[in-house]
This record gives C-alpha cells, structure tokens and sequence, in this order.
C-alpha cells in the first residue's frame, strides 16, 4: 500500500529486522560469539539488535526476549544452511525492491539519507550492502521452510477422517458462526461530489496565492489528521512512499510554488514543496475529500425503499431486483450474493463484516431484508482502504451458528487444519533431526535459557 500521508510511528517499525548502531555495552563488554551454527555464528550484537528493534515497536525486552531472540536465530541459521547445501534460490528482483522499500522508509523515518548514515554509522552503500545480504539470508530461510513443508504427502479425505476418528471431541476447532447475504446497491453521484471538492480547493488555492498562509488553512481545512497540526508538513520522504500521482507532482514543483489539484487514491490535495534532496522531499499539502449530501442519501434511500416494498410484496425477486437495479458490479451478475473479496468465500464471520452491513443483519430473521443503510464499498480493499460510500439493502440469507467442526460441513476448515499440522510436524523433526546432527557451539552465558526445544541444552560450551 502506498501512503499519501506519512505517519512517522508506523514507518519507523518498519525499521524491524534492520541492522541497528554499533552496540556499547556498560562496563567495556567487547562484542562476543553468543553461538557458532556450523560454519555460522551469532553475536551479542546480532542478538542486541533484534533487542533494539523491539524497543522501537514499544516492546519491552529482558532475558527472557533475548533467548528466545538467540533461539529463533539459531533455527534460522539450520534453515540457511540446509538451504545452501539444496541449492535453493532467492529472487534477487524481489530482493532489491524489497531493500529499496526499506531504505526509503528508513530514512523517511529518520528524516533524510544523510540522517540515516549517521544512525547507523555507516555510508548509505554500506548499509544497502548489509541488508542485501540480510534480506537474501532471509528469503532463503523462508524457501528452505517451504520446500520442508511442501514435501509431506498430499493430505487427503481419508487423513482428515482419520484425524476426526482419532481427536479427542473437545480438541476439535469450534467454527465461528457465520452469516451468508445478498445485496443491492445504489451509489450516490460521486462526479457532481468530485466537482464540489474542487472547486472548494480551487477557493482555498486562491486564498493563498492572494498572499494568505498555506500552513493557516491547512490546520483549518485539510481532512489529513496526520499533517493538520503541523499546517500540512509531511516532513522529509522519499517520494516512493507515496501515491505516484502525488510524488510526480511534488519532485515537479519548485519550493514555494503550489500545485494544481492533485487526485489520488487518498482525495484531492493542493501542494507546495518546501525543500527537495534528490528523490526525498518535504512538503505540506491540503487534502479534501468528496463528500456526499443529504439529498444523496435521501434519494438513494428512497429508491431502496420502494425495490425492499416490491421484494417484501413478492412483486419481483430479491435476485432480479439485483440483477436490474443493483449499481455493484460484483455482485449485480449473482443474484446480489456477497462473498469475501480476499477468499471468495460466501460466509462470512462476524469480523469479516463491515461494521454497517453487520448492524444492518443482526437483528433479522433468515430471508428478511434490511432497512437502507449507507456503508462502504471493497474498492481498494486489498491496498487497506475503506472503500467508497454506497447505500444498500441486504438479505439476509444464512446463519450458520458456531459449532464442533464436523466432516460432512467444515471439511474445508478441517483439511486446512491437519494441512497445517502435518507441515509443523515436519519442519518440528527436521529442526530436531538438524540439532543433533550439526556441531552447535552455545556459550554458557545462556545457560539458564528456557528454550523450547531440548536438543540446544547438550550444545552448551563447557568453560
């Protein structure tokens, strides 16, 4: 997902998993070997790092954390080195875009390049140098996981049966309740909202180039609660974190100058860059956003009102009033049916449901249609965007209560489940098998370590 508006906390957790500063330690600690992995090996340093990026999130870390942390390195380095010796590959596109995406979000987070070197201590091409390395350990790690669980055999219908005959009942999965609907919409006239916000955009642009203050009308009236109180700063980013629309007219612009309108996925905002450093820049904006009247509303409910009267009188079908008035693409062709724009599925749990669709259905009797309701559409759905607003009426045409998962209802749920549990056990005996197999070195300082698997305690360094 792209963001227009940048928000410094959310980006700077995207720093997890980065190499962190050169580690001091009280009392002159010199940096030592925590573990030796086969030819691998782990340093307080390494293990400090993760530490540090844990703070950064708000989370606490002690002894605890930190074996854990060791822990988990240890398996990681077992996934990389089987990954070597079975030849895996990485992609190296992916790679590069992936470190590109981590150092633009450092150092938007951290307020420039140049911010970034002195964090770290080290030159921006050495830090890209380190985190290329970084990142290709770890999608070989997470290919090696896969290949593991790939290679246990098909689960088929008899091993989920078998599963079922064997499980004690209480240890089945309970199956949310679930609820299947239909709908039909009516959009409200998002064209004639598009051409209100601009133009109240075009006034405030004139206001400030007849000499009024950016910043002033910012804190009045963009709709970004991110930048408001700064009078619409951004602050200094890279221009890849934001929509391109965005940043093309942006790195356009000379500092001190304002922009046209410029529509993005976000809204309509006015610009004016403050200072620019090669593809990072800083600016403030004003985002405003259409917005729909009461007669949009009125009229839309009016006419949902009339088709919900002719489907309670039987006067047409819920499935042909879809078909002929519905204004959602998705669903006009199905009858009206809705289903999970991630899954596909037709049921959906309770936290599946936008929060207006379930207050709409809640209180309805299997086949009954709800009063219009405004609510949101699935458009943008995968980038996290709430969507645009549209007016409905829904059927209610499920529920399926919670209940013990049975074979003949949820075989789905349930192949999902022994699927997952077969691919755990096999990478559980391959990381066993590895430990005992493999010259593993732990220094004695984590001896008092609770970790999860036995085979580490024969591995500690005897002083």
């Amino acid at each position: 997902m792209r963001y227009s508006i940048k928000t410094a906390a959310v980006l700077a957790g995207l720093l997890f998993c980065l190499a962190s500063p050169a580690q001091v330690y009280p009392g002159g600690l010199i940096d030592k070997v925590a573990a030796t992995v086969g030819n691998e090996f782990i340093t307080i340093s390494d293990i400090e790092s993760e530490v540090q990026s844990l703070r950064m999130q708000g989370l606490s870390s002690d002894r605890t954390n930190r074996c854990e942390i060791l822990e988990s390195m240890m398996q990681n380095k077992i996934f990389l080195m089987q990954a070597r010796v079975d030849s895996l590959k990485f992609n190296a596109a992916q790679v590069e875009a992936e470190l590109s995406n981590r150092i633009d979000n450092a150092a938007t987070s951290l307020g420039g390049e140049e911010e970034l070197e002195k964090y770290f201590n080290m030159s921006l091409y050495r830090l890209r140098q380190t985190w290329r390395a970084q990142l290709e350990e770890l999608m070989l790690t997470q290919e090696e996981q896969r290949e593991i669980a790939s290679s246990i055999p098909e689960v088929t219908p008899y091993d989920v049966k078998n599963y079922m005959d064997t499980v004690d009942k209480e240890d089945l999965p309970i199956i949310p309740i679930k609820y299947r609907m239909s709908q039909i919409c009516v959009y409200p006239d998002r064209e004639a909202a598009k051409l209100a916000v601009k133009e109240r955009l075009l006034e405030i642009r004139e206001r400030i180039m007849n000499g009024e203050r950016f910043s002033t009308l910012a804190r009045l009236y963009s709709e970004d609660p991110g930048s408001t109180s700064r009078g619409g700063e951004l602050g200094m980013a890279s221009k890849n974190i934001f929509w391109p629309a965005f940043s093309d007219a942006a790195m356009s612009l000379k500092p001190g100058v304002v922009s046209q309108i410029v529509e993005t996925p976000d809204g309509f905002h006015i610009i004016e860059v403050l200072e620019k450093k090669g593809d990072m820049f800083n600016a403030r904006h004003i985002l405003l956003k259409p917005k729909y009247t009461d007669e949009d509303r009125e009229r839309a409910f009016a006419r949902l009102d009339s088709l919900k009267q002719a489907i309670d009188t039987n006067a047409i079908s819920f499935e042909l009033a879809a078909q002929f008035y519905s204004e959602d693409p998705a669903t006009r062709t199905n009858g009206g049916q809705m289903s999970d724009p991630q899954t596909g599925s037709a049921s959906f749990e309770i936290d599946q449901l936008k929060p207006q669709d379930y207050a709409a259905v809640r209180n309805l009797e299997v086949g009954q249609v709800s009063d219009p309701v405004e609510s949101t559409d699935n458009e943008g759905y995968e980038a996290g965007r709430a969507g645009n607003t549209v007016y409905k009426i829904i059927r209610l045409d499920k529920i399926i209560p919670a209940h013990p998962a049975t074979f003949e209802n949820d075989y789905t749920d349930l192949l999902n489940q022994v699927t997952s549990a077969a691919r755990m056990r096999a990478i559980d005996e391959f990381l066993d098998k590895k430990i005992k197999e493999t010259k593993i070195v732990i220094d004695p300082l984590f001896k008092d370590c609770n970790f999860a698997r036995e085979g580490w305690y024969e591995k500690f360094r005897e002083d």
